[in-house]
Protein backbone atom coordinates (compact mmCIF):
# COMPACT_ATOMS: atom_id res chain seq x y z
CA UNK A 1 0.00 0.00 0.00
CA UNK A 2 1.20 3.42 -0.84
CA UNK A 3 1.87 5.53 2.16
CA UNK A 4 -0.41 8.46 2.54
CA UNK A 5 1.26 11.80 2.18
CA UNK A 6 1.35 13.56 5.49
CA UNK A 7 -0.63 16.75 5.49
CA UNK A 8 1.15 19.89 6.64
CA UNK A 9 -0.91 22.61 8.24
CA UNK A 10 -0.81 26.07 6.76
CA UNK A 11 0.63 27.47 9.99
CA UNK A 12 3.54 25.00 9.94
CA UNK A 13 4.17 25.72 6.27
CA UNK A 14 4.25 29.43 7.03
CA UNK A 15 6.75 28.89 9.85
CA UNK A 16 9.01 26.86 7.52
CA UNK A 17 8.80 29.52 4.83
CA UNK A 18 9.70 32.20 7.36
CA UNK A 19 12.68 30.18 8.60
CA UNK A 20 13.89 29.64 5.04
CA UNK A 21 13.51 33.32 4.25
CA UNK A 22 15.37 34.24 7.44
CA UNK A 23 18.25 31.88 6.60
CA UNK A 24 18.48 33.26 3.09
CA UNK A 25 18.47 36.75 4.52
CA UNK A 26 21.33 35.91 6.89
CA UNK A 27 23.31 34.37 4.06
CA UNK A 28 22.68 37.41 1.88
CA UNK A 29 23.79 39.77 4.65
CA UNK A 30 26.90 37.68 5.22
CA UNK A 31 27.83 37.71 1.53
CA UNK A 32 27.21 41.44 1.20
CA UNK A 33 29.03 42.29 4.43
CA UNK A 34 32.71 43.17 4.78
CA UNK A 35 33.49 39.79 6.39
CA UNK A 36 34.55 38.01 3.15
CA UNK A 37 36.86 40.91 2.33
CA UNK A 38 38.38 40.77 5.80
CA UNK A 39 38.94 37.02 5.56
CA UNK A 40 40.57 37.43 2.15
CA UNK A 41 42.97 40.09 3.46
CA UNK A 42 43.79 37.91 6.47
CA UNK A 43 44.66 34.99 4.17
CA UNK A 44 46.82 37.22 1.98
CA UNK A 45 48.65 38.55 5.03
CA UNK A 46 49.23 35.02 6.32
CA UNK A 47 50.63 33.95 2.94
CA UNK A 48 53.01 36.93 2.78
CA UNK A 49 54.16 36.52 6.38
CA UNK A 50 54.72 32.78 5.92
CA UNK A 51 56.81 33.41 2.80
CA UNK A 52 58.98 35.97 4.59
CA UNK A 53 59.51 33.80 7.64
CA UNK A 54 60.29 30.69 5.56
CA UNK A 55 63.54 32.10 4.15
CA UNK A 56 66.57 31.24 6.28
CA UNK A 57 69.04 34.06 7.02
CA UNK A 58 72.76 33.38 6.34
CA UNK A 59 74.01 31.25 9.21
CA UNK A 60 75.73 27.98 9.77
CA UNK A 61 73.73 25.01 8.54
CA UNK A 62 72.74 23.12 5.43
CA UNK A 63 69.86 25.44 4.64
CA UNK A 64 71.61 28.74 5.25
CA UNK A 65 70.12 31.47 3.05
CA UNK A 66 67.63 29.09 1.46
CA UNK A 67 64.01 28.07 1.92
CA UNK A 68 63.23 26.06 4.98
CA UNK A 69 62.32 22.36 4.55
CA UNK A 70 58.67 21.70 3.76
CA UNK A 71 58.02 20.44 7.27
CA UNK A 72 59.47 23.64 8.77
CA UNK A 73 57.41 25.76 6.37
CA UNK A 74 54.28 23.97 7.56
CA UNK A 75 55.26 24.68 11.16
CA UNK A 76 55.90 28.33 10.32
CA UNK A 77 52.51 28.54 8.60
CA UNK A 78 50.86 27.12 11.70
CA UNK A 79 52.57 29.67 13.93
CA UNK A 80 51.58 32.50 11.58
CA UNK A 81 48.00 31.21 11.59
CA UNK A 82 47.75 31.35 15.38
CA UNK A 83 49.46 34.75 15.60
CA UNK A 84 47.23 36.17 12.83
CA UNK A 85 44.08 34.87 14.49
CA UNK A 86 45.21 36.45 17.75
CA UNK A 87 45.73 39.75 15.97
CA UNK A 88 42.30 39.50 14.32
CA UNK A 89 40.60 38.84 17.67
CA UNK A 90 42.50 41.73 19.26
CA UNK A 91 41.50 44.10 16.45
CA UNK A 92 37.87 42.93 16.61
CA UNK A 93 37.78 43.51 20.37
CA UNK A 94 39.47 46.92 20.57
CA UNK A 95 39.10 48.40 17.06
CA UNK A 96 36.15 46.71 15.29
CA UNK A 97 35.78 49.63 12.89
CA UNK A 98 38.99 48.52 11.17
CA UNK A 99 37.30 45.32 10.04
CA UNK A 100 34.37 47.29 8.59
CA UNK A 101 36.67 49.55 6.60
CA UNK A 102 38.75 47.56 4.08
CA UNK A 103 41.09 50.45 3.41
CA UNK A 104 42.15 50.66 7.06
CA UNK A 105 42.49 46.89 7.34
CA UNK A 106 44.61 46.88 4.19
CA UNK A 107 46.80 49.69 5.58
CA UNK A 108 47.35 47.77 8.84
CA UNK A 109 48.21 44.50 7.07
CA UNK A 110 50.42 46.34 4.57
CA UNK A 111 52.29 48.06 7.40
CA UNK A 112 53.12 44.72 9.01
CA UNK A 113 54.25 43.17 5.72
CA UNK A 114 56.49 46.13 4.84
CA UNK A 115 58.13 46.23 8.27
CA UNK A 116 58.62 42.45 8.25
CA UNK A 117 60.12 42.70 4.76
CA UNK A 118 62.63 45.35 5.85
CA UNK A 119 63.55 43.26 8.89
CA UNK A 120 64.05 40.16 6.74
CA UNK A 121 66.20 41.99 4.19
CA UNK A 122 68.44 43.28 6.96
CA UNK A 123 68.84 39.79 8.39
CA UNK A 124 69.46 38.19 4.97
CA UNK A 125 72.09 40.48 3.50
CA UNK A 126 73.82 42.09 6.45
CA UNK A 127 72.93 39.85 9.38
CA UNK A 128 71.61 43.07 10.94
CA UNK A 129 69.30 41.72 13.59
CA UNK A 130 69.06 45.04 15.43
CA UNK A 131 67.23 46.54 12.45
CA UNK A 132 64.23 44.60 13.78
CA UNK A 133 64.29 46.86 16.87
CA UNK A 134 63.87 49.93 14.71
CA UNK A 135 60.98 48.36 12.81
CA UNK A 136 59.22 47.46 16.08
CA UNK A 137 59.63 51.06 17.22
CA UNK A 138 58.24 52.24 13.88
CA UNK A 139 55.23 49.93 14.29
CA UNK A 140 54.57 51.26 17.81
CA UNK A 141 54.87 54.93 16.78
CA UNK A 142 52.72 54.66 13.66
CA UNK A 143 49.92 52.74 15.38
CA UNK A 144 49.95 55.09 18.39
CA UNK A 145 49.61 58.06 16.05
CA UNK A 146 46.92 56.36 13.96
CA UNK A 147 44.88 54.82 16.80
CA UNK A 148 45.70 54.87 20.52
CA UNK A 149 48.28 53.70 23.02
CA UNK A 150 46.58 50.47 24.14
CA UNK A 151 45.93 49.25 20.61
CA UNK A 152 49.46 50.14 19.50
CA UNK A 153 51.02 48.30 22.44
CA UNK A 154 49.05 45.12 21.78
CA UNK A 155 49.80 45.11 18.07
CA UNK A 156 53.48 45.84 18.75
CA UNK A 157 53.64 42.67 20.85
CA UNK A 158 52.25 40.60 17.94
CA UNK A 159 54.62 42.26 15.46
CA UNK A 160 57.64 41.67 17.70
CA UNK A 161 56.84 37.95 17.83
CA UNK A 162 56.68 37.76 14.03
CA UNK A 163 59.88 39.82 13.66
CA UNK A 164 61.71 37.58 16.15
CA UNK A 165 60.78 34.56 14.03
CA UNK A 166 61.94 36.41 10.90
CA UNK A 167 65.49 36.93 12.21
CA UNK A 168 65.89 33.67 14.12
CA UNK A 169 69.10 31.91 13.17
CA UNK A 170 70.95 35.02 11.99
CA UNK A 171 74.40 34.53 13.43
CA UNK A 172 73.44 32.89 16.76
CA UNK A 173 71.29 30.07 18.07
CA UNK A 174 67.65 30.55 17.10
CA UNK A 175 66.19 30.46 20.58
CA UNK A 176 68.74 32.93 21.98
CA UNK A 177 68.17 35.33 19.05
CA UNK A 178 64.39 35.12 19.42
CA UNK A 179 64.36 35.89 23.14
CA UNK A 180 67.06 38.58 22.99
CA UNK A 181 65.60 40.43 20.04
CA UNK A 182 62.04 40.23 21.32
CA UNK A 183 63.09 41.82 24.61
CA UNK A 184 65.07 44.50 22.79
CA UNK A 185 62.17 45.27 20.45
CA UNK A 186 59.72 45.57 23.33
CA UNK A 187 62.19 47.80 25.18
CA UNK A 188 61.89 50.25 22.28
CA UNK A 189 58.17 49.84 21.57
CA UNK A 190 56.82 50.20 25.12
CA UNK A 191 58.29 53.69 25.84
CA UNK A 192 57.01 54.92 22.48
CA UNK A 193 53.45 53.72 23.20
CA UNK A 194 53.34 55.29 26.66
CA UNK A 195 55.16 58.57 25.88
CA UNK A 196 53.48 59.38 22.55
CA UNK A 197 49.95 60.43 23.50
CA UNK A 198 49.68 63.19 20.91
CA UNK A 199 51.94 65.17 18.59
CA UNK A 200 51.53 68.90 19.22
CA UNK A 201 55.09 69.99 18.44
CA UNK A 202 57.52 69.09 15.68
CA UNK A 203 60.06 67.88 18.25
CA UNK A 204 57.72 65.41 19.95
CA UNK A 205 58.70 62.39 17.86
CA UNK A 206 62.40 63.16 18.28
CA UNK A 207 61.98 63.42 22.05
CA UNK A 208 60.08 60.12 22.23
CA UNK A 209 62.63 58.37 20.00
CA UNK A 210 65.44 59.69 22.20
CA UNK A 211 63.85 58.26 25.34
CA UNK A 212 63.24 54.94 23.57
CA UNK A 213 66.85 54.81 22.32
CA UNK A 214 68.17 55.21 25.87
CA UNK A 215 65.95 52.36 27.09
CA UNK A 216 67.01 50.20 24.14
CA UNK A 217 70.71 50.89 24.79
CA UNK A 218 70.46 49.86 28.44
CA UNK A 219 68.41 46.76 27.61
CA UNK A 220 70.69 45.66 24.75
CA UNK A 221 73.77 46.21 26.90
CA UNK A 222 72.32 44.13 29.74
CA UNK A 223 71.33 41.31 27.39
CA UNK A 224 74.75 41.44 25.72
CA UNK A 225 76.45 41.11 29.07
CA UNK A 226 74.38 38.01 29.79
CA UNK A 227 75.57 36.62 26.43
CA UNK A 228 79.18 37.21 27.55
CA UNK A 229 79.80 40.18 25.25
CA UNK A 230 82.49 42.49 26.61
CA UNK A 231 84.24 45.70 25.72
CA UNK A 232 83.72 47.32 22.35
CA UNK A 233 81.50 44.51 21.05
CA UNK A 234 79.04 45.16 23.86
CA UNK A 235 78.98 48.94 23.32
CA UNK A 236 78.87 48.60 19.52
CA UNK A 237 75.88 46.25 19.47
CA UNK A 238 73.93 48.24 22.05
CA UNK A 239 74.83 51.49 20.28
CA UNK A 240 73.59 50.18 16.93
CA UNK A 241 70.21 49.31 18.41
CA UNK A 242 69.94 52.74 20.05
CA UNK A 243 70.99 54.62 16.88
CA UNK A 244 68.50 52.68 14.74
CA UNK A 245 65.74 53.56 17.23
CA UNK A 246 66.62 57.26 17.10
CA UNK A 247 66.88 57.21 13.31
CA UNK A 248 63.39 55.70 13.03
CA UNK A 249 61.94 58.66 14.94
CA UNK A 250 63.59 61.11 12.54
CA UNK A 251 62.39 59.20 9.46
CA UNK A 252 58.80 58.89 10.69
CA UNK A 253 58.77 62.64 11.42
CA UNK A 254 59.48 63.32 7.75
CA UNK A 255 56.90 60.75 6.57
CA UNK A 256 54.18 61.88 8.98
CA UNK A 257 51.98 63.57 6.31
CA UNK A 258 51.98 60.35 4.26
CA UNK A 259 51.06 58.30 7.34
CA UNK A 260 48.14 60.64 8.01
CA UNK A 261 46.83 60.23 4.47
CA UNK A 262 47.19 56.43 4.47
CA UNK A 263 45.34 55.98 7.78
CA UNK A 264 43.02 58.96 7.21
CA UNK A 265 43.91 60.67 10.46
CA UNK A 266 44.99 64.12 11.59
CA UNK A 267 47.57 64.53 14.32
CA UNK A 268 47.37 67.31 16.89
CA UNK A 269 50.04 69.19 14.96
CA UNK A 270 47.86 69.08 11.84
CA UNK A 271 44.81 70.16 13.84
CA UNK A 272 46.73 73.14 15.18
CA UNK A 273 47.54 74.12 11.60
CA UNK A 274 43.83 73.96 10.70
CA UNK A 275 42.92 76.08 13.74
CA UNK A 276 44.86 79.04 12.32
CA UNK A 277 42.47 81.86 11.42
CA UNK A 278 44.54 82.45 8.27
CA UNK A 279 43.42 79.14 6.81
CA UNK A 280 41.66 79.96 3.49
CA UNK A 281 38.38 78.33 4.52
CA UNK A 282 38.21 80.06 7.92
CA UNK A 283 39.15 83.37 6.35
CA UNK A 284 36.38 82.96 3.79
CA UNK A 285 33.89 82.11 6.57
CA UNK A 286 34.92 85.21 8.53
CA UNK A 287 34.48 87.47 5.49
CA UNK A 288 31.25 85.95 4.14
CA UNK A 289 29.43 84.98 7.35
CA UNK A 290 30.99 86.91 10.27
CA UNK A 291 28.17 85.98 12.65
CA UNK A 292 28.65 82.29 11.95
CA UNK A 293 32.41 82.67 12.38
CA UNK A 294 31.96 84.30 15.80
CA UNK A 295 29.45 81.60 16.77
CA UNK A 296 31.91 78.86 15.71
CA UNK A 297 34.72 80.34 17.79
CA UNK A 298 32.51 80.35 20.88
CA UNK A 299 31.35 76.78 20.21
CA UNK A 300 34.97 75.70 19.90
CA UNK A 301 35.85 77.13 23.32
CA UNK A 302 32.81 75.55 25.00
CA UNK A 303 33.31 72.16 23.34
CA UNK A 304 37.03 72.02 24.17
CA UNK A 305 36.38 72.58 27.89
CA UNK A 306 33.60 69.96 27.93
CA UNK A 307 35.77 67.39 26.11
CA UNK A 308 38.66 67.86 28.51
CA UNK A 309 36.26 67.41 31.44
CA UNK A 310 35.60 63.79 30.35
CA UNK A 311 39.07 63.02 28.99
CA UNK A 312 38.14 63.32 25.30
CA UNK A 313 40.16 65.12 22.62
CA UNK A 314 39.58 68.79 23.38
CA UNK A 315 41.71 70.07 20.50
CA UNK A 316 39.75 67.98 18.01
CA UNK A 317 36.48 69.36 19.39
CA UNK A 318 37.69 72.95 19.11
CA UNK A 319 38.96 72.67 15.56
CA UNK A 320 35.93 70.62 14.48
CA UNK A 321 33.64 73.32 15.88
CA UNK A 322 35.46 75.96 13.83
CA UNK A 323 34.43 74.16 10.63
CA UNK A 324 31.05 72.66 11.56
CA UNK A 325 29.01 75.46 9.96
CA UNK A 326 31.07 76.24 6.85
CA UNK A 327 28.09 75.24 4.71
CA UNK A 328 26.49 78.57 5.62
CA UNK A 329 29.00 80.31 3.37
CA UNK A 330 26.73 79.74 0.37
CA UNK A 331 23.61 81.36 1.89
CA UNK A 332 24.73 83.36 4.93
CA UNK A 333 21.78 85.79 4.95
CA UNK A 334 19.31 82.97 5.64
CA UNK A 335 20.76 82.36 9.11
CA UNK A 336 19.94 84.58 12.06
CA UNK A 337 23.48 85.27 13.27
CA UNK A 338 24.35 86.89 9.91
CA UNK A 339 21.22 89.03 9.43
CA UNK A 340 22.57 91.93 11.50
CA UNK A 341 19.12 93.23 12.46
CA UNK A 342 17.67 93.09 8.94
CA UNK A 343 14.39 91.34 8.14
CA UNK A 344 14.52 87.58 7.89
CA UNK A 345 14.41 86.20 4.37
CA UNK A 346 12.36 83.27 5.62
CA UNK A 347 9.34 85.55 5.93
CA UNK A 348 8.93 85.33 2.16
CA UNK A 349 9.35 81.53 2.04
CA UNK A 350 7.09 78.66 2.96
CA UNK A 351 8.14 76.52 5.94
CA UNK A 352 8.95 73.62 3.59
CA UNK A 353 11.23 75.81 1.47
CA UNK A 354 12.90 77.27 4.57
CA UNK A 355 13.51 73.76 5.80
CA UNK A 356 15.30 72.88 2.56
CA UNK A 357 17.54 75.94 2.89
CA UNK A 358 18.41 75.20 6.51
CA UNK A 359 19.09 71.50 5.94
CA UNK A 360 21.09 72.31 2.81
CA UNK A 361 23.91 73.92 4.78
CA UNK A 362 25.03 70.46 5.96
CA UNK A 363 25.33 69.09 2.42
CA UNK A 364 26.95 72.32 1.23
CA UNK A 365 29.44 72.11 4.08
CA UNK A 366 30.54 68.59 3.15
CA UNK A 367 31.05 69.63 -0.48
CA UNK A 368 33.06 72.70 0.53
CA UNK A 369 35.17 70.60 2.93
CA UNK A 370 36.04 68.16 0.15
CA UNK A 371 36.82 71.02 -2.20
CA UNK A 372 39.31 72.48 0.30
CA UNK A 373 40.76 69.08 1.23
CA UNK A 374 39.59 69.11 4.85
CA UNK A 375 40.60 65.89 6.70
CA UNK A 376 37.91 63.27 7.21
CA UNK A 377 38.26 63.58 10.99
CA UNK A 378 37.01 67.18 10.69
CA UNK A 379 34.32 66.47 8.10
CA UNK A 380 32.48 64.32 10.63
CA UNK A 381 31.58 67.45 12.61
CA UNK A 382 29.92 69.00 9.57
CA UNK A 383 27.62 66.07 8.81
CA UNK A 384 26.76 65.14 12.41
CA UNK A 385 26.44 68.45 14.27
CA UNK A 386 22.63 68.34 13.86
CA UNK A 387 22.22 64.55 13.76
CA UNK A 388 18.60 63.74 12.92
CA UNK A 389 17.11 66.47 15.09
CA UNK A 390 13.83 68.23 14.31
CA UNK A 391 13.80 71.79 12.94
CA UNK A 392 11.13 72.78 15.44
CA UNK A 393 10.52 76.39 14.40
CA UNK A 394 9.61 75.66 10.80
CA UNK A 395 7.82 72.46 11.78
CA UNK A 396 5.55 74.46 14.08
CA UNK A 397 5.09 77.11 11.39
CA UNK A 398 4.03 74.40 8.96
CA UNK A 399 1.50 73.10 11.50
CA UNK A 400 0.06 76.60 11.95
CA UNK A 401 -0.34 77.14 8.20
CA UNK A 402 -1.76 73.68 7.54
CA UNK A 403 -5.25 73.82 6.11
CA UNK A 404 -8.08 71.38 6.55
CA UNK A 405 -7.69 70.03 3.03
CA UNK A 406 -3.88 69.88 3.09
CA UNK A 407 -1.96 66.68 3.63
CA UNK A 408 -0.83 66.19 7.24
CA UNK A 409 2.59 67.61 8.00
CA UNK A 410 5.11 64.85 8.64
CA UNK A 411 7.70 65.35 11.35
CA UNK A 412 10.22 63.33 9.31
CA UNK A 413 10.09 65.97 6.55
CA UNK A 414 11.46 68.55 8.99
CA UNK A 415 14.33 66.51 10.40
CA UNK A 416 17.98 66.66 9.41
CA UNK A 417 19.11 63.63 7.39
CA UNK A 418 21.91 62.74 9.81
CA UNK A 419 23.99 60.74 10.50
CA UNK A 420 24.00 60.84 14.26
CA UNK A 421 27.29 61.48 16.09
CA UNK A 422 29.51 58.40 16.20
CA UNK A 423 32.22 59.77 18.49
CA UNK A 424 32.23 61.56 21.81
CA UNK A 425 33.80 64.62 20.24
CA UNK A 426 31.08 64.90 17.58
CA UNK A 427 28.36 64.54 20.24
CA UNK A 428 29.96 67.28 22.34
CA UNK A 429 30.03 69.70 19.40
CA UNK A 430 26.37 68.91 18.66
CA UNK A 431 25.43 69.72 22.26
CA UNK A 432 27.54 72.89 22.35
CA UNK A 433 25.93 74.10 19.11
CA UNK A 434 22.33 73.60 20.19
CA UNK A 435 22.86 74.80 23.78
CA UNK A 436 24.66 77.99 22.77
CA UNK A 437 21.89 78.82 20.30
CA UNK A 438 19.23 78.24 22.97
CA UNK A 439 21.05 80.38 25.52
CA UNK A 440 21.71 83.17 23.00
CA UNK A 441 18.01 83.42 22.18
CA UNK A 442 17.07 83.85 25.87
CA UNK A 443 16.88 87.22 27.61
CA UNK A 444 17.72 88.11 31.22
CA UNK A 445 20.25 85.36 31.65
CA UNK A 446 21.42 84.25 35.08
CA UNK A 447 23.70 81.32 36.02
CA UNK A 448 20.73 79.39 37.36
CA UNK A 449 18.70 79.96 34.22
CA UNK A 450 21.62 78.89 32.05
CA UNK A 451 21.95 75.65 34.05
CA UNK A 452 18.26 74.91 33.48
CA UNK A 453 18.55 75.52 29.72
CA UNK A 454 21.64 73.34 29.45
CA UNK A 455 20.01 70.49 31.38
CA UNK A 456 16.82 70.64 29.33
CA UNK A 457 18.67 70.59 26.01
CA UNK A 458 20.89 67.68 27.08
CA UNK A 459 17.86 65.65 28.15
CA UNK A 460 16.04 66.55 24.96
CA UNK A 461 18.85 65.26 22.76
CA UNK A 462 19.21 62.15 24.92
CA UNK A 463 15.50 61.29 24.72
CA UNK A 464 15.55 61.96 20.98
CA UNK A 465 18.14 59.20 20.57
CA UNK A 466 20.90 61.41 19.21
CA UNK A 467 23.58 59.62 21.28
CA UNK A 468 22.60 56.08 20.31
CA UNK A 469 25.62 55.60 18.01
CA UNK A 470 28.34 57.01 20.27
CA UNK A 471 29.64 55.64 23.55
CA UNK A 472 28.80 58.55 25.86
CA UNK A 473 27.76 57.47 29.35
CA UNK A 474 25.26 59.22 31.62
CA UNK A 475 28.09 60.20 33.94
CA UNK A 476 29.97 61.82 31.07
CA UNK A 477 26.81 63.64 29.98
CA UNK A 478 26.50 65.04 33.49
CA UNK A 479 30.11 66.25 33.40
CA UNK A 480 29.59 67.79 29.95
CA UNK A 481 26.45 69.53 31.19
CA UNK A 482 28.28 71.02 34.17
CA UNK A 483 31.21 72.21 32.04
CA UNK A 484 29.02 73.85 29.40
CA UNK A 485 26.90 75.60 32.04
CA UNK A 486 30.06 77.11 33.58
CA UNK A 487 31.48 78.17 30.20
CA UNK A 488 28.23 79.83 29.09
CA UNK A 489 27.74 81.54 32.46
CA UNK A 490 31.25 82.97 32.17
CA UNK A 491 30.58 84.19 28.62
CA UNK A 492 27.14 85.70 29.30
CA UNK A 493 28.05 87.12 32.70
CA UNK A 494 26.33 90.23 33.95
CA UNK A 495 27.97 93.62 33.53
CA UNK A 496 27.73 96.81 35.57
CA UNK A 497 26.16 99.63 33.57
CA UNK A 498 28.50 102.51 32.78
CA UNK A 499 27.61 105.73 34.67
CA UNK A 500 26.12 108.48 32.54
CA UNK A 501 28.01 111.76 32.41
CA UNK A 502 26.01 114.92 33.23
CA UNK A 503 24.57 116.78 30.27
CA UNK A 504 26.29 120.02 31.24
CA UNK A 505 29.43 120.28 33.35
CA UNK A 506 29.13 122.52 36.45
CA UNK A 507 30.24 126.10 35.83
CA UNK A 508 33.04 127.58 37.87
CA UNK A 509 33.38 131.15 39.02
CA UNK A 510 34.98 133.15 36.26
CA UNK A 511 36.90 135.23 38.75
CA UNK A 512 38.73 132.30 40.26
CA UNK A 513 41.64 130.80 38.36
CA UNK A 514 41.35 127.09 37.79
CA UNK A 515 44.36 125.22 39.07
CA UNK A 516 45.79 122.40 36.95
CA UNK A 517 44.99 118.96 38.43
CA UNK A 518 47.83 117.24 40.16
CA UNK A 519 48.87 113.67 39.40
CA UNK A 520 47.43 112.52 42.74
CA UNK A 521 44.08 114.13 41.92
CA UNK A 522 43.94 112.41 38.49
CA UNK A 523 44.57 109.01 40.05
CA UNK A 524 41.85 109.58 42.67
CA UNK A 525 39.34 110.67 40.01
CA UNK A 526 40.03 107.58 37.88
CA UNK A 527 39.62 105.35 40.92
CA UNK A 528 36.23 106.91 41.63
CA UNK A 529 35.12 106.42 38.01
CA UNK A 530 36.13 102.74 38.10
Amino acid sequence: MARKKKKISSRRRQVRDNLSAERLGRLDRLVNSRLPTGILMLLLFMAAATALLSVLPPAEGAYAGQWRPYGDIAAVALLVLFISLGMAVYVHHFRPQILSRPRRAMALAGLFVVLLGITKVGALYHQETYLATGMAVACAIILTVAYDQRFALGMAVFYSVLASLAISGAGKPARMATVTQWLTMMAGAVPCCFALREIRTRMKLIEVATVASVVVFVTAAALGWLERQIGLDLLWNAGKAALITLAVGVVIQSFLPIIEKVFRIATSMTLLDYSDANQPLLRKLAMTAPGTFSHSLLIGSIAESAAEAIGANGLLCRVGAYYHDIGKINKPAYFGENQMGSASRHEQLSPAMSQLVIVGHVKDGIEIAREYGLPAVLRQFIETHHGTTLIEYFYNEALKKQGDKDAPVSEMDFRYPGPKPRTKEAAIVMLADTIESAVRSTTELTPTRIEVIVHNMVMKRLQDGQFDECDLTLRELSQIESSMAKSLAAHYHGRVAYPKSPDKPPEKDKGEPVAAPTAKKVVEDERDDG
